[in-house]
C-alpha cells in the first residue's frame, strides 16, 4: 500500500476549502477600468500563453511577485464575487453558480506558481511570504465563504432545483456548492461567523508553521558516511548517495539525506546498525525533537482549534463534520472497516518478527529486533523464505523502462499516446523536468501535457504526489489538462542508471493513477473535477495492478546492464512473495489513520500530543517492532492542511475498491487488458471524476458494491473477519 500521495500540493492547502474547487467570481469592470494595466503587469496574473491552449510561465517565474500577485488575485477574486451578489435579477444557476464556477482565474494562475514554490521549490524566502500571506488568505477564504448574499443566492438555487431538478451535472454541482458554504459556517449569526473566520485565521498560520518545520528537519538532518560505513549497499546507491553529499558540499562523503527515498534502502541494506539506528530515528523524528521545529505545540493547537471550530456548527467532534460527504458518511463506519483489517495485520506483524527473530538468532547477531532492524532482516527473510533479493529485483527497474511501460497501460485501457515534447518549447520550473504531449491514439485528439518531476532536491517536500495546473472542463470553452507527477528519487551519478524499488515502482504507477484520472476528466464544470477523499485514491491504487501483469513485466522489466528480459523464475519468485511483509506494510499504515481518527474523536482540551500518541498505540497493542508510518509530529496529511484530517483512513477504503474492481479484470476473458472492462473503468470511474456519487458510479462499474473479502485475500490475511 502506498500512502505518500500528497493530493494538489500546497495549492489546496492554502485554498483548503471552498476556493481551491470554485473560485469565486465574474465582472471585474469597476476594478479593471481603474488601472486596466494593473491586472497582466505581474507575470503571475497574466494569462498563460503559447501552444497547448498555453501553458504557466515557469521560466519567468520569481519569488517577489507572489505577494503582490496574491494581493492583486485576491482583489479580482472579490470583485468577481461583488458582480454576483450586486445582480439585481432573481437567482438562477445561469446567473449565480456559471459566474461562480468562472471566477478567481487570475488567482488561480498565482495559486500554480506559488504551489510549485512551495511544494517543489521551496526556499527560506518563499517561506517568509507563506507565513505573512497565510492569515491573509485565510480572511479572504472567510470575506467568500461567509457572503451572506452570495450565499442566499446559493441557497434559493439550491431550493429551487430541490423542487424542479437541473440537469445532472449542475445538480451536483449547485448540491456540492451549497454543501460546502453550509459546511463552512454559511449559515452562522455574525458572532458566530467572526469567531469562526478568526480560528481558519489561527489555522491557517499554524499550518504553514508545520509544513515549514518539518521541512526544516528534512533539510536539517543529513547522516554522513564514509567509505568504510558502506557494507551492504549497492553500487548504484553508492554512487547516488555520493552524488547528495557532492550536491551539500561534502565531496569524498556519502549522504543519506532526511527522506524516505533515501532513508528506506540505507535501513533494507546496511550492515552498520548503529548507524541504522542513527539514520531511522533522524526520519521518525522530524517535528518531535524539542527545538524550535517541534510541532506537537502547533498540532495541540490545531486539534483544539478545529474541535472549536465545528462546534459552532454543532458538531460534536471534527470527524463527524468532515466524514459527512465522504464515502464511509461517519467515523463509525471508517472505524469499522480499519477494526476489521487491524487484528489481521498485527497478528502478521508477530510472524514475520518471529521470522527475522530466528534469522538474527541462527546468524549469532545477538540482537532483539528493533525498528531499525524491520527492512533488514525483513529482506533476509524474503531471501530465505521466497529467494527473492530485492537488490536483485531492482535490476530490472530502471525509471525510464517504467515511465514506458506506464505509458503503454495508458494506450492499452485508456487510448492514450504520450510524446515527448522537445525542450524548450514548454516552460519548465527545473531542469529536471520534462514534458510529454497526451493524444488520443485513434483520432490525434489533443488530451493534453504531463510534467514529469522525478528527482529529491533541497527544499522539495519529500514523497510522491501528482497535481494539475489546469483540469478539463467544457462550459466555457474546452480546456487542455496539465497534469504533473512529482517524485523523490535519488538522482544517480552522471552515467548511472536510475534503479527504483518494487515499492517505489508502485508508488511511480500509482502517482500516474491520479494523472490518468485528470486526463480522462469529461466533466462540464471546475467543481466536478473535485473529488470525494476516500474515492479519489481508489482509481491510482487500482493502477497499481498493472505493474505486475506479464505484459509490462516481459516487455518493460529488463536488466539495466544486458537489457535481457526478467528471468521467469524471479517472475515466479515475486509473485509467490506478493503478500510478503504485508504485516509491516498495513500496520504501519493504519496506525496512522487510526491515529488521525482517534486524535479528532477525544477531547483535545488539555492534550499532550506524546502522550496521547503513545498511549493510543498501546491500547491498539500496537507491535514495538515499527512505528507508524507518519509519526503525529511529522503528519503533513492531516496537520500541514485539512485534506486528509480524518481521512487517512481513505486509503483503505478505496484499497476495498482496488482489490473488488481487480477481480472483475481478473474475472474478464483477457484479463487486465480486457476492452470491454476497460471501457466501464473510464466511463464510470474515471470519466465522470465528481459528476456522481462514488457509490453509485462503483455500481454502475461492478452491478454490486464492494467486498472486504477481496482485499484481505489480496493481503494474505484470514478472509473471514467479523
Amino acid at each position: 500500500m502506498n500512502t505518500q500521495h500528497i493530493s494538489k500540493t500546497l495549492q489546496a492547502i492554502a485554498i483548503c476549502s471552498l476556493i481551491a474547487v470554485t473560485s469565486c467570481n465574474k465582472k471585474k469592470d469597476t476594478v479593471e477600468k481603474s488601472n486596466p494595466e494593473e491586472k497582466t503587469s505581474n507575470i503571475l496574473l497574466s494569462e498563460w500563453t503559447g501552444p497547448y491552449s498555453g501553458t504557466p510561465a515557469f521560466d519567468k517565474m520569481n519569488i517577489v511577485d507572489i505577494k503582490p500577485a496574491l494581493e492583486r488575485g485576491m482583489e479580482l477574486n472579490i470583485a468577481d464575487i461583488d458582480a454576483i451578489t450586486s445582480n439585481t435579477e432573481a437567482p438562477t444557476f445561469e446567473n449565480t453558480i456559471v459566474p461562480l464556477e468562472k471566477s478567481g482565474q487570475e488567482l488561480n494562475r498565482v495559486f500554480t506558481y506559488y504551489g510549485i514554490l512551495s511544494s517543489n521549490m521551496s526556499s527560506p524566502e518563499f517561506r517568509e511570504i507563506q507565513k505573512e500571506m497565510a492569515p491573509k488568505l485565510s480572511d479572504f477564504r472567510s470575506k467568500i465563504s461567509q457572503n451572506e448574499i452570495l450565499f442566499q443566492r446559493i441557497k434559493t438555487v439550491y431550493d429551487n432545483a430541490q423542487k424542479q431538478p437541473l440537469e445532472a451535472d449542475q445538480q451536483r454541482v449547485v448540491q456540492l456548492t451549497y454543501k460546502q458554504f453550509a459546511m463552512n459556517g454559511a449559515e452562522l449569526d455574525v458572532e458566530k461567523k467572526k469567531r469562526y473566520a478568526e480560528i481558519n485565521k489561527e489555522l491557517s498560520e499554524l499550518y504553514t508553521n508545520f509544513s515549514n518545520n518539518i521541512l526544516a528537519d528534512e533539510e536539517g538532518y543529513v547522516t554522513y558516511l564514509t567509505k568504510d560505513q558502506l557494507e551492504g549497499l549497492s553500487e548504484p546507491l553508492i554512487k547516488a548517495y555520493g552524488k547528495a553529499a557532492i550536491d551539500k558540499g561534502q565531496e569524498g562523503k556519502y549522504a543519506v539525506t532526511n527522506t524516505r527515498s533515501s532513508m528506506d534502502p540505507f535501513l533494507k541494506y546496511s550492515k552498520e546498525r548503529t548507524l541504522r539506528e542513527k539514520v531511522w530515528r533522524s526520519y521518525y523524528s522530524r517535528g518531535d525533537n524539542g527545538d524550535d521545529q517541534d510541532n506537537n505545540e502547533n498540532i495541540a493547537k490545531i486539534l483544539k482549534l478545529r474541535k472549536e471550530r465545528v462546534a459552532l456548527l454543532g458538531y460534536d467532534n471534527y470527524a463527524d463534520w468532515r466524514l459527512q460527504n465522504r464515502m464511509a458518511k461517519n467515523p463509525e463506519n471508517a472505524m469499522k472497516l480499519m477494526n476489521a483489517v487491524w487484528p489481521a495485520a498485527i497478528g502478521r506483524v508477530k510472524e514475520e518478527v518471529a521470522d527475522m527473530q530466528a534469522v538474527a538468532d541462527a546468524n549469532k547477531d545477538n540482537i532483539t529486533i528493533e525498528p531499525w532492524d524491520y527492512r533488514y532482516y525483513a529482506e533476509k527473510v524474503r531471501k530465505k523464505k521466497y529467494d527473492l533479493d530485492s537488490d536483485e529485483v531492482k535490476q530490472y527497474l530502471q525509471l525510464g523502462k517504467l515511465r514506458e511501460a506506464m505509458f503503454f497501460v495508458a494506450g492499452e485501457l485508456f487510448n492514450y499516446k504520450f510524446t515527448p515534447v522537445t525542450k524548450g518549447n514548454v516552460p519548465v520550473f527545473h531542469e529536471d523536468v520534462n514534458v510529454w504531449e497526451v493524444t488520443d491514439k485513434t483520432s490525434g485528439e489533443h488530451i493534453g501535457l504531463w510534467y514529469l518531476d522525478p528527482f529529491a532536491r533541497t527544499g522539495k517536500r519529500s514523497g510522491a504526489w501528482a497535481t494539475t495546473y489546469r483540469s478539463h472542463t467544457t462550459f466555457d470553452g474546452k480546456k487542455t489538462v496539465l497534469a504533473s507527477n512529482n517524485s523523490n528519487f535519488v538522482k544517480p551519478a552522471p552515467g548511472e542508471p536510475i534503479l527504483v524499488s518494487w515499492d517505489d515502482a508502485t508508488t511511480f504507477f500509482h502517482e500516474f493513477g491520479h494523472a490518468l484520472h485528470f486526463f480522462s476528466s469529461e466533466v462540464r464544470y471546475p467543481t466536478l473535477n473535485g473529488g470525494v477523499r476516500d474515492y479519489t485514491e481508489f482509481q491510482s491504487q487500482l493502477l497499481e495492478r498493472w505493474l505486475s501483469t506479464d505484459e509490462v513485466i516481459d516487455t518493460y522489466l529488463v536488466h539495466y546492464k544486458t537489457g535481457e528480459p526478467m528471468p521467469k523464475e524471479l517472475i515466479a519468485k515475486i509473485k509467490k512473495a506478493a503478500t510478503f511483509n504485508q504485516g509491516f506494510a498495513t500496520t504501519e499504515y493504519l496506525a496512522s489513520a487510526l491515529m488521525d481518527m482517534k486524535f479528532h474523536l477525544a477531547d483535545p482540551s488539555n492534550i499532550d500530543v506524546d502522550t496521547f500518541e503513545k498511549e493510543t498505540l498501546a491500547s491498539l497493542n500496537m507491535p514495538n517492532e515499527l512505528v507508524m508510518r507518519h509519526r503525529t509530529p511529522h503528519f503533513g496529511h492531516v496537520f500541514s492542511g485539512e485534506g486528509y484530517a480524518t481521512a487517512y483512513y481513505g486509503y483503505m477504503w478505496a484499497d476495498v475498491l482496488t482489490s473488488d474492481a481487480a477481480e472483475a479484470f481478473a474475472e474478464a476473458p483477457d484479463g487486465f487488458y480486457d476492452k470491454e472492462v476497460a471501457a466501464k473503468l473510464v466511463k464510470y470511474l474515471f470519466a465522470p471524476r465528481n459528476a456522481m456519487d462514488p457509490a453509485e458510479a462503483y455500481r454502475l462499474f461492478r452491478g454490486r458494491d464492494a467486498k472486504i473479502e477481496a482485499l484481505m485475500k489480496d493481503r494474505g490475511f484470514p478472509v473471514t473477519v467479523k
